[in-house]
């Protein structure tokens, strides 16, 4: 993947942003509300750490003895560590959560508890994935190393035309891909274009501490299960496994609609590196919400349905954004700016998995490729 400077077009309707963040400040002096976490966030905050860490306490302290027992601790877990990733560990690690950064980097560690290593998640997520949205080459998000085809920028191969079928399975291995082989790869690709240092870490370090975090991860949900309950080890193996199984499948599947399904837009730089829109444009053009109007299945997963918002606003904690979201969505509207909405999170589900058969099979409509403003 290339690392050279991406450049957005700076003399692209500015206005709209310039405005968008002006009245959205302003609804927050307004109100009189921090654009940190509530009570509401830290209340959702203790349900999931306690939907993960209550399971975990019975494994390693002896009262689970049972396969049956075992695999219903391991799959409460699995929903614990999706629900640790989207409501928990996603605000802490783009310091949101709370105004006192120690807040936030002591949860912003959880990450570890999904197999990951959060310094590699944040320049993943944060550096890379918010800054080229959909940009081939520059969004680790849609590179999945030949594997799956997300954009119609990157080469179809004849295996593709099953991506849609078969999807699904690698989506529920992504936790543990992270914990056994990405996060090593990684931290060796980060480290040669210096996105280490803006960390503040070496390589040494870094890869230190991230072997320790996994060490101590397997130790604590794999090794003392086996050794504390007396079951036999490869049936706490296939628990384990069925765990990240879940929590991959949970994270993929929220995430996944978010950019990658038909209305979004797929980007590939020029020769100069330039794209077409400034970066709030690009965002909009890439980046799509899902089911807004449930409340309960917004709280369930970290108001990542509202993707939009925490595109334009990775400031602001994910408790607020449905309260921004009519006023993204207004200001979008007055500047003819997409406003990307699935009505549901199921036809963002079918939206998904057609543009990968799409894209898998050759069908994808290449006038709806939107190169560069270049190209």
């Amino acid at each position: 993947m290339q690392h050279t400077s991406v450049k957005f077009n700076t003399t692209d309707n500015l206005e709209f942003i310039s405005e968008l963040r002006k009245k959205v400040n302003q609804h927050f002096k307004t109100n009189k509300i921090s654009k940190y976490a509530n009570n509401s966030m830290r209340l959702k905050t203790t349900f999931m750490l306690l939907l993960y860490f209550v399971p975990l306490i019975f494994l390693i302290s002896g009262a689970v003895t049972t396969l049956s027992a075992a695999l219903i601790n391991f799959i409460i877990m699995g929903f614990g560590m999706a629900g640790i990733g989207l409501c928990v560990m996603h605000d802490a690690n783009h310091g949101v959560y709370s105004k006192e950064q120690w807040v936030n980097k002591v949860l912003g560690f959880t990450a570890n508890f999904l197999g990951a290593y959060h310094i590699n998640w944040k320049i993943q997520h944060n550096v890379l994935h918010h800054s080229f949205t959909n940009v081939d080459e520059h969004d680790e998000d849609i590179d999945k190393k030949g594997v799956i085809r997300f954009s119609p920028h990157q080469k179809r191969k004849s295996a593709f035309r099953f991506q849609a079928y078969y999807a699904p399975f690698l989506y529920g291995f992504m936790t543990f891909y992270w914990l056994v082989a990405k996060d090593i790869d990684q931290l060796i690709r980060y480290n040669k274009r210096n996105l280490l240092k803006c960390q503040g870490l070496t390589f040494a370090k870094g890869i230190s501490l991230m072997l320790f975090n996994k060490a101590w991860y397997i130790g604590l949900t794999l090794i003392l299960p086996i050794l504390i309950s007396g079951i036999i080890w490869w049936q706490v193996l296939l628990c384990f496994l069925l765990m990240q199984f879940i929590s991959g499948l949970v994270l993929a599947l929220v995430f996944q609609p978010a950019h990658v399904i038909e209305a979004t837009d797929f980007y590939k730089t020029d020769e100069n590196g330039s794209l077409e829109n400034n970066w709030a444009i690009h965002q909009l053009r890439t980046t799509s919400n899902f089911a807004n109007s449930s409340p309960w299945f917004s709280w369930l997963i970290g108001g990542l349905n509202y993707q939009i918002e925490h595109h334009l606003f990775p400031n602001i904690c994910h408790i607020h954004y449905h309260k921004i979201a009519p006023i993204v969505k207004e200001t979008a509207l007055k500047y003819d700016i997409p406003y990307h909405h699935q009505r549901s999170f199921g036809s963002a589900i079918v939206s998904h998995f057609s543009l990968l058969n799409q894209l898998g099979t050759g069908s994808y409509d290449k006038a709806k490729v939107k190169e560069t403003a270049f190209a």
